[in-house]
């Protein structure tokens, strides 16, 4: 069994509903056992062209599968919402990513693992040290250091984070996930 990090954001549509539709088909995956969700955060866009803002949040979940397996669950929530690939970095209904797998390193192209900018996104970093205050990016750093340099750095506000604390994402009740 491996603990996996998944990032989960949007900005088009009703963007807490594609994000709570998000935790709710990554948890019913088979083999997947949800351990815990952020809060709920809204940020400006990092790249791309000019779009709207997003909601993002972290699931932290446990699955035996293998990473690519992960990876088409996560894939299969962005078709159940729409999501579609026309600009990189561009606008969407749902984006989910694998930040992490256990403490699997990985260069494969279709599936780095860690996630290749993790360490630069306040996005990823913030709520993901909610879930788990001593939380390591593998081959990287602690989340906590991380996420603080990535601050540091920030001097023109792009990666600002404002907490929704009228938002909240659930995890689905453990009898609805079993057969």
């Amino acid at each position: 069994m491996a603990r996996a990090v998944l990032s989960l954001g949007s900005n088009l549509g009703d963007r807490m509903a594609a994000l709570q539709g998000a935790v709710d088909l990554l948890s019913a995956g088979e083999g997947v056992t949800p351990v815990t969700v952020s809060p709920v955060y809204e940020t400006a866009p990092v790249g791309g062209p000019d779009q709207g803002a997003f909601l993002n949040a972290v699931l932290v979940v446990d699955t035996v599968g293998a990473p690519k397996e992960l990876l088409e669950l996560a894939r299969s929530a962005e078709r159940a919402f729409e999501r579609v690939r026309e600009v990189r970095w561009g606008p969407r209904t749902l984006d989910v990513d694998v930040i992490t797998f256990g403490d699997t390193t990985d260069d494969d192209p279709e599936l780095t693992l860690p996630h290749p900018r993790a360490h630069l996104r306040a996005f990823v970093l913030r709520p993901w040290l909610d879930t788990d205050p001593g939380a390591v990016l593998p081959g990287r750093a602690p989340v906590a250091a991380l996420l603080a340099g990535v601050e540091e750095a920030d001097t023109g506000g792009e990666q600002e984070l404002t907490l929704r604390e009228d938002l909240e994402l659930t995890l689905p009740e453990e009898d609805a996930r079993v057969g």
